[in-house]
């Protein structure tokens, strides 16, 4: 078994919820992986899920731009290294000037996108803010009818796709992606090796063992069906209204949902955490 940190230890407890040595043992077990450690945590205490990483912490902001006529519809994100530099009025004002010509050409490909002018609008920036500027990535939603949610100070963002209904259901449906944050629109919608997956994790819970076969399939049966619902968009409970599911709410209004994306800033970026003291004692030494 492996050494892990006190800081792995510390977010794998923060992550999972359990208890110091339960995490240490994971970790050691998994040789630090501690994605790894989480799946078989999942496995050997039957731990429902756990929360996402929280070393994802880049800056910046997330730009939307749905048509007037509702036809499509561009999320753009421009990271910065401090929360400080993604509100800087400069910052700000940079990262609308590519949503707008992401907008206007339905390019995607940001290095199309950030050339000429743009490219040297982005170094005169660098250089006055004194932090590494980056066009992430823009996504594109066309057809149908596109409305969208801009959370916070752009943090979060959504983009729903219906067929029928209008802007404002599109809107409602975007929110809820945003604060619940679906895996996909419908369960046969899942790819199949997270379904694999969550199968061969579920087969290894406590409280299959020593069952027979048949009352095992059973329960996986069940589980997988629960977990379906607690990832598909339209079945789960509306923010707005628990009562009523989003599959139903959109059928209700005499539209379908065709398609969402949801961007949230930093999302699986790696930011390496410095240890400071350890840096300064590392020079004073060399």
């Amino acid at each position: 078994m492996a050494a892990v940190s006190a800081a792995l230890v510390k977010e794998l407890r923060e992550r999972t919820g359990l208890g110091m040595m339960e995490c240490k043992k994971a970790l050691s077990a998994a040789d630090g992986d501690i994605e790894l450690a989480i799946e078989e945590l999942r496995k050997s205490s039957g731990m429902k899920a756990a929360k996402k990483a929280g070393r994802t912490a880049a800056e910046g902001t997330i730009i939307m731009r749905v048509a007037d006529d509702s036809s499509y519809g561009v999320l753009v994100e421009v990271n910065s290294e401090t929360d400080f530099a993604s509100r800087d009025e400069g910052f700000l004002a940079f990262a609308n000037k590519v949503a707008d010509v992401v907008f206007a050409t339905k390019e995607t490909d940001m290095a199309k996108v950030i050339s000429g002018d743009m490219l040297e609008a982005r170094e005169a920036l660098v250089q006055k803010i004194g932090e590494n500027i980056t066009p992430r990535r823009a996504v594109i939603i066309e057809g149908g009818l596109v409305g969208g949610y801009l959370h916070g100070n752009g943090q979060i963002a959504v983009l729903t796709q219906l067929e029928g209904g209008d802007a404002e259901l599109a809107k409602d449906v975007s929110m809820h992606v945003a604060a619940v944050s679906p895996r996909v629109v419908r369960g046969e919608d899942m790819p199949a090796e997270v379904l694999a997956k969550e199968e061969e994790i579920v087969r290894a819970q406590p409280d299959m063992a020593g069952k027979p076969a048949e009352i095992v399939d059973k329960m996986i049966v069940g589980r997988m069906k629960k977990f379906l619902a607690e990832n598909s968009l339209t079945e789960q409970p509306f923010v707005k209204n628990p009562e009523i599911k989003v599959g139903q709410l959109v059928k209700d209004a005499g539209a379908t949902v065709t398609s969402f994306i949801r961007l949230e800033v930093g999302e699986g970026i790696e930011v390496a955490e410095v240890d400071f003291a350890a840096e300064v004692a590392a020079q004073l030494r060399g």
